[in-house]
């Protein structure tokens, strides 16, 4: 390996590699006040800043504001609940007061008014700050007295929404040039399945989505409290048909763009197998009941299907690699999962007739029949215990404090097996990846297909950063040793004069070992500490008094 190659492996920048933003940010600290502030806080162009976090709570601010405004047309919840309702109204209007002046004050610094003559007044007459001031506006012209008629007020707030447009416009920007040339369809597919083209749009198209997951599988919690259910029933009603438009939507745009993914080409055979995946058959089931309720319900009554909404919670695994994992080893380990049912099985059904058998004639109407009794005998040899159904004969106790002990130990053989396995998987996956980043970086160059794998590979796998950087530290060091000792051992092996070569090679590294090492603490180590077995220290001994 080349010395450019060495060093060009060892100054990698893994942050950049990997795009993510726990890089520090590199800011002067000489820096006049408010350039150090507007680079810290609201510059776009620097990593590690705090200008993504800053947007991205007050983002979580307004969609809690709109909430607010939603439950204030609801009496039962918001009369009862009135001065919280107005204490989170002010602490939102603190908010973005202090937001709306730290950018009037920071204008000046700001690329887009910096060139203006007056810039502080730019940014007030700039579509993004009259938001921003109608935001805050309702409050402060009631505190002044001024009399607005309610539902003028109400809009006025509501305005606090069209705040998201300012991550949303930037989103949509970047997603048109990132598309710029391609067919609709492509757009579709760009949007709604992870992509080079997908940028910062798909993660928020994404996290709408889940988003509207939480709220509409709270809504169906919720909604079977019937205190709650009687006052928001109509809210329920609503939300659950707007989640099933926006859950319809994007299935039919999953369905429609499919066909630009590797695996789903063909305009009815590719679209046949992504229904067919578990992942878009779930999002099916987010909204059959739904519909099934609107079309069916004079013929049969469905309200049973209900429940089934809580299947879109499922919706959320496709962002998580973790159940595909899961799924993987269940299916690798299956054989001895199976045999280990098979025995808790038997276990369970043993017990019950023991149990049967025992106290029948002593509780006849707990022990009545067999299929009865292996209820008590799942809860036992689990451990749970719940103590509705226990033995009152000596021998029935005796049998039940023994079937516990053994089944403490069955019970948990599949727990340990998936435990064991997932953990095998995982490694597995990560020796992968140290395989790929090993061809990767053998030829010293990582182009960006090549980064686009190790991003995704380092997101799949939750790693951090340093765990990322010790494994390319890892690759380093086998590279540096693959360039020493080109051949492998087994392949030196096949030849005998490569073999007494390499023997020669490394009797001499050992010999140069003693010259330079300090032998007696060496060798006392090596002795305390049993680093090395008799026979290897006396082996050491007689190649360093040959050698001396």
């Amino acid at each position: 390996m080349e010395r450019s190659k060495d060093q060009f492996l060892k100054n990698l920048d893994v942050h950049a590699l990997l795009g993510q933003e726990e890089k520090e940010a590199n800011i002067p600290r000489d820096l006049p006040t408010r350039q150090w502030l507007y680079a810290w806080l609201l510059d776009p162009n620097i990593e590690g800043n705090y200008q993504k976090s800053l947007d991205k709570w007050i983002s979580l601010l307004i969609i809690a504001n709109l909430f607010s405004l939603v439950f204030e047309h609801v009496p039962a919840v918001f009369e009862p609940n009135q001065l919280w309702f107005e204490i989170f109204d002010i602490f939102s209007v603190v908010v973005f007061t202090i937001e709306y002046l730290l950018r009037f004050y920071l204008a000046p610094e700001d690329e887009e008014f910096k060139t203006r003559k007056h810039a502080r007044f730019a940014y007030i007459r700039s579509p993004f700050a009259i938001i921003d001031f109608f935001a805050i506006a309702p409050f402060y012209l009631k505190l002044l007295g001024v009399d607005l008629d309610l539902r003028v007020l109400r809009f006025l707030r509501l305005l606090r929404i069209m705040k998201l447009f300012r991550i949303i416009i930037p989103a949509i920007a970047e997603f048109k040039e990132l598309n710029k040339g391609r067919s609709f369809r492509q757009k579709v597919h760009a949007l709604v399945f992870p992509s080079p083209f997908g940028g910062t749009a798909q993660v928020i198209f994404e996290v709408f989505i889940a988003v509207w997951v939480l709220l509409s599988v709270l809504s169906v919690i919720l909604e079977s409290v019937h205190s709650i259910s009687y006052v928001l029933n109509m809210q329920f009603v609503v939300l659950d048909a707007v989640a099933v438009g926006i859950f319809t939507i994007e299935y039919v745009m999953r369905i429609y763009a499919c066909v630009e993914e590797p695996g789903f080409k063909g305009p009815i055979g590719g679209r046949f197998k992504q229904a067919k995946s578990p992942s878009t058959f779930i999002d099916f089931l987010a909204i059959l009941p739904f519909f099934l309720e609107v079309f069916l319900h004079h013929l049969i009554d469905l309200r049973f299907l209900r429940v089934f909404r809580l299947a879109r919670l499922l919706k959320l695994t496709r962002g998580n690699d973790a159940t595909v994992t899961l799924f993987r080893v269940i299916k690798r380990e299956w054989p001895m999962i199976s045999s280990a049912a098979f025995i808790m099985m038997l276990l369970v059904v043993l017990t019950a007739s023991l149990g049967y058998l025992f106290e029948h004639e002593a509780q006849a109407e707990k022990f009545d029949n067999i299929p009865n009794s292996i209820y008590w005998a799942v809860i036992t040899l689990a451990s749970v215990g719940y103590g509705d159904i226990s033995p009152v004969t000596p021998i029935g106790r005796a049998m039940t404090t023994i079937m516990a002990l053994v089944g403490i130990g069955i019970f948990a053989i599949p727990a340990a097996l998936l435990a064991s396995a997932f953990s095998d998987e995982l490694a597995k996956e990560r020796d992968a990846l140290k395989a790929n980043l090993f061809a990767i970086l053998k030829d010293g160059h990582i182009d960006e297909e090549e980064a686009l794998v190790i991003r995704r590979e380092a997101k799949r796998l939750h790693l951090t950063i340093e765990e990322v950087n010790a494994l390319i530290e890892t690759v380093i060091k086998e590279h540096e040793l693959e360039e020493r000792n080109p051949w492998p051992v087994h392949k030196i092996a096949e030849k005998p004069e490569l073999a007494v070569e390499h023997f020669k090679t490394l009797l001499g590294q050992i010999r140069q070992l003693g010259v330079h090492t300090d032998r007696s603490a060496f060798e006392k180590l090596a002795s305390d500490k049993h680093h090395l077995s008799e026979y290897e220290l006396d082996l050491w001994h007689k190649i360093q008094n040959k050698s001396s």
